[in-house]
């Protein structure tokens, strides 16, 4: 499960004074793109063939192969995760997170290993009350270890249509995107000595739960489970990724042979570093690499990177 991490929240006014109905017209135009690649497997997803609902008793629906639900009332949540492990990926997911007063409300999309010294890449979607912005969570694991957290607010209501969330995963970075905008780089610092996940194969998990011990405003505010159930969706899962199974990668010896697909060492080009400088200016609430309180001996290795 993803970490527990206690969150800044704003008011409805901080929200607008940052922009919320400007940010889209200043984008640069996005294009859609869809390559087959050699060497990697590209699914878009019927959810009976690629994800399992694993915990929830009947609250995780999957309706016509094409759309996945999953809800929260009182007595538990729910959640799913994919048949296919991943070694690197680049994967897409359409969500539409629980609307109206979701606060004490996690929505968790993630992948992760096995094990005490996992790896692992969370998106997570802390709820707020109503008229107030979701918080956008972010972290990475690697060997167990990760309290490397960036929140975001995002430029748009994430609950009134559905909203494509993206993570590249290749040996040179981890990047996090919204609607094919990046909003978060973790770069490979191994040569400075911190561990990036390149070793064990990742499943995706996803989950809805109640965490208003935490989640909103620093658990002040609770869930109101008046408003139960809580319904999270998802649909249009794509994956461009390498596919392990019985220990091997469908994308096999490519990297030796040149075959390898594209997205397996993509870079963010200068319009992505653009937009990524842009949202980290403008919707980043948090950033570990910039709570000098919280690392009083010095921020960590990968802090230093540019």
């Amino acid at each position: 499960m993803p970490s527990i991490f206690t969150t800044i929240q704003p008011n409805k006014q901080t929200f607008l004074k940052m922009g919320f109905s400007s940010f889209s017209s200043r984008l640069p135009s996005l294009f859609l793109v869809v390559i087959l690649l050699m060497g990697s497997s590209l699914v878009s997803a019927n959810f009976y063939d690629e994800f399992d609902i694993t915990w929830g008793d009947g609250r995780g629906k999957i309706i016509n192969g094409d759309l996945l639900t999953l809800s929260l009332d009182k007595t538990s949540g729910s959640g799913f995760e994919s048949r296919n492990e991943y070694m690197y990926g680049k994967i897409d997911m359409q969500l539409k997170l629980v609307p109206g007063n979701s606060a004490g409300t996690v929505t968790a999309y993630y992948l992760s290993s096995k094990g005490s010294n996992w790896d692992e890449i969370d998106f997570e979607f802390l709820g707020n009350v109503s008229g107030d912005p979701y918080t956008l969570h972010t972290n990475v694991f690697s060997q167990g270890k990760g309290n490397r957290e960036q929140q975001f607010y995002l430029w748009f209501d994430p609950t009134a249509d559905f909203h494509t969330y993206s993570i590249l995963w290749n040996p040179k970075h981890i990047v996090f995107s919204v609607d094919g905008t990046p909003i978060r780089e973790f770069k490979n610092a191994e040569s400075i000595g911190v561990p990036f996940p390149k070793d064990q194969p990742m499943r995706i998990h996803s989950s809805l739960w109640n965490a208003d011990d935490w989640a909103t405003r620093g658990g002040l505010v609770k869930t109101d489970w008046t408003q139960a159930p809580f319904t999270a969706s998802y649909r249009n899962f794509k994956a461009e990724a390498c596919v392990v199974s019985s220990g091997k990668s469908s994308c096999g010896d490519s990297a030796s042979s040149g075959g390898n697909p594209a997205w397996l060492s993509e870079d963010l080009d200068n319009t992505k570093q653009e937009r990524l400088r842009w949202v980290q200016k403008n919707y980043m609430i948090y950033n570990y690499c910039s709570d000098s309180k919280r690392f009083p001996q010095g921020f960590p290795p990968e802090c230093n990177m540019a």
